[in-house]
């Protein structure tokens, strides 16, 4: 079944439907967008942290300084 097919069969039953369950199917509907939004903005933020390297300056950097630079040396 297409999805404009779908979407026929679906108001067709809606508007067979008392107007408490046709809020209640709203309401749903809404949840299921809410969610789908919340998981693409998690994924996003997923890989923006994955490809963004945030943690980069944690990372392992090369001694700018030596032993030998050292005006005193501490015991």
């Amino acid at each position: 079944m297409s999805k404009q097919e779908l979407i026929d069969k679906t108001v067709d039953i809606l508007e067979q439907l008392p107007e408490e369950k046709i809020k209640e199917i709203n309401e749903f509907a809404d949840f299921i967008l809410k969610r789908l939004d919340d998981k693409t903005l998690q994924e996003g933020i997923y890989h923006m942290l994955k490809e963004g390297k945030p943690y980069q300056f944690l990372e392992k950097e090369e001694d700018i300084y030596r032993v030998e630079d050292l005006k005193e040396r501490y015991k």
